[in-house]
């Protein structure tokens, strides 16, 4: 940088804070601008980092049999969900034991989304997730166990009062004990705590760590209710199986479910990726909002930056035949102003980068995922910066150029 630039960004400041006031809204115009495009498309790779995280970890080798569309709506105007006859128990168990496929199956059925947990004088809030399952569940479905075990074959068979803890609630009712073996309750049950799950996060409401599983038997006879539905998870052996699977999967249900050759299907099935890559697909509306919600700041910024910029040349008319007098040519007058314009913009998209970054990092953190600092996100900011600057500062600037000195010096 020569000194001629350094000379002019000098004189940038010192105009600035004589006029303080106005550049300074016009910084926070920017920044508020830059706030919203940085800090939300930031956020958005959060988001589908920690989407992909928490599906990927069911794996992309499997995939859901079920009686009804998935609840979350993508891509379809709205519509409500098809809904379709329940899946029993007995058909579930009639996949389960007819599914000749190099692949592992779960049987599965909620008993609550809104159950509390007790132990002794501490309790839970009532957003526990209660689950009935087999022993195969928990590998399908993406657990491991950070301490205790698995059901047993015997104790699923035998409807026996075991339960397997997610991470929140071990947290929250055994905060300095071992919850192994202790006997909590789940409704109006007693259970006897055999495993706790390691922490999976609960990312846009799909809960992994709010949760409480029972054995498939005990839940039925003990949760069970009217046109009670069963999912059927399937994990086949190696991902390149995934479509032969889904395929044979059909075949074998449609069977089970007792439907012509000309039937439509009365179940669905779904990946599991499936509805993280919906909702990242959908993400994209969120950012292209984010992104006109920062055009339209900025431009606003532009609009007010340009008014300072043609006041300030109207206050400094006298100042500019001065420089003119003295020798100043033409490109001096204007690229004092133009740069005035881009530090103004500059420092306000200094200010909303950090604004975006503490943003960022608080929406990963309440998510339970990690922050990177968007360096992609953040030079893209800097550079709209520079160029509403550019925009902004030009016809201020070349109308300062353009000043008759002689005029100039006898304004008043």
């Amino acid at each position: 940088m020569n000194s001629a630039a350094l000379e002019n960004i000098r004189v940038a400041l010192s105009s600035i804070k004589g006029q303080m006031l106005r550049a300074v809204l016009t910084m926070l115009i920017i920044a508020l601008g830059i706030t919203a495009l940085v800090g939300i498309l930031a956020s958005i790779d959060v988001i589908k980092g920690s989407l992909n995280s928490n599906f990927s970890s069911m794996g992309a080798n499997s995939f859901t049999i079920r009686n009804r569309e998935t609840t979350v709506r993508i891509g379809r105007g709205g519509k409500q969900p098809r809904k379709h006859r329940s899946i029993t128990y007995q058909e579930a168990m009639n996949f389960k034991n007819e599914f000749d496929f190099p692949a592992m199956v779960s049987v599965s059925t909620v008993a609550s989304f809104g159950a509390t947990v007790k132990f002794q004088s501490e309790k839970t809030n009532p957003n526990i997730q209660v689950f009935g399952s087999d022993e195969n569940y928990l590998e399908v479905s993406g657990y491991k166990l950070s301490k205790g075990r698995n059901f047993a074959p015997s104790e699923v068979t035998g409807g026996d009062n075991v339960a397997i803890l997610g991470k929140d609630i071990a947290v929250t009712l055994f905060p300095k004990r071992d919850p192994i073996n202790k006997e909590i309750t789940v409704g109006n049950g007693k259970y006897r705590v055999i495993g706790v799950l390691e922490a999976k996060g609960n990312t846009m409401g799909f809960g992994g760590d709010k949760v409480v599983i029972l054995t498939i038997e005990n839940v039925r006879q003990y949760f069970s209710r009217p046109e009670m539905t069963y999912t059927i998870n399937v994990m086949s052996d190696h991902p390149s199986l995934i479509e032969p699977a889904i395929g044979e999967a059909v075949g074998v249900f449609r069977i089970v479910r007792g439907l012509s050759p000309t039937a439509e299907d009365n179940f669905e099935i779904t990946k599991s990726d499936s509805i993280a890559t919906s909702l990242i697909d959908n993400l994209r509306y969120v950012t292209l909002g984010a992104t006109l919600i920062g055009i339209i700041t900025l431009l606003g910024a532009a609009i007010g930056l340009m008014n300072i910029m043609l006041v300030s040349v109207t206050e400094r008319t006298k100042e500019i035949g001065t420089r003119k007098a003295l020798g100043a040519t033409r490109a001096d007058i204007r690229n004092q102003f133009l740069t005035e314009a881009i530090v103004i913009c500059q420092i306000g998209g200094i200010v909303g980068v950090v604004l975006a970054v503490i943003l960022g990092a608080f929406i990963s953190m309440s998510m339970g995922g990690s922050f990177m600092i968007p360096w992609a996100w953040i030079g893209m900011g800097l550079a709209i910066c520079f160029v509403v600057g550019l925009i902004s500062g030009l016809y201020p600037a070349v109308k300062a150029s353009k000043l008759d000195p002689i005029e100039a010096l006898r304004y008043e």
